[in-house]
């Protein structure tokens, strides 16, 4: 009888460590982030963790790959524990609005550089707008480091305006 309680008893202590993987055997795997986190921090692997939900919980656009989340820099204050989105994060900034900007334009056998200021800030790979100093014009360029932009082909002109005399 002795024995019987004493099994009882390490059944129910071991109860809530079981109770945990039986879940996650018919949950989704989402991550989540371990702390707090500020606008604008970068994540690191540190920062997140993963977090079982039932199928029918899942919030659409749920993050469910911490490789693709880290390195990225946070759009709004991610709380620890909470249902982050794919849409949180984004790649860092390289380019600030207001910022002078290489612009690289090519075309077969030419390399042109010049010099623009940034009307809209953007990562690697983020479409902004640029404007050309001289002339006026404003160009949507893909950000390709930091303070480079490349011109979109045709160099998609956006607007003009022309300098008062």
């Amino acid at each position: 009888m002795k024995a019987l309680f004493l099994f009882v008893c390490a059944l129910i202590m071991a109860y809530p460590a079981f109770a945990d993987r039986a879940f996650a055997d018919t949950g989704v795997r989402i991550v989540v982030p371990a702390r707090d986190i500020a606008r604008g921090d970068t994540i690191s692997e540190s920062d997140l963790t993963y977090a079982f939900v039932a199928p029918n919980a899942i919030m659409p656009g749920a993050a469910t790959n911490m490789n693709a989340i880290v390195g990225m820099q946070t759009r709004r204050v991610l709380r620890a524990g909470e249902t982050m989105r794919n849409d949180d994060v984004r790649a860092p900034i390289v380019v600030v609005k207001g910022t002078t900007v290489t612009m690289v334009f090519d075309a077969p056998g030419v390399t042109l550089t010049a010099t623009g200021r940034a009307m809209s800030e953007g990562g690697v790979g983020d479409t902004v707008t640029v404007q050309n100093p001289a002339s006026f014009r404003q160009i949507s360029a893909v950000v390709t480091g930091p303070g480079t932009v490349k011109a979109l082909s045709g160099m998609g002109v956006i607007s003009t305006r022309v300098a008062s005399r």
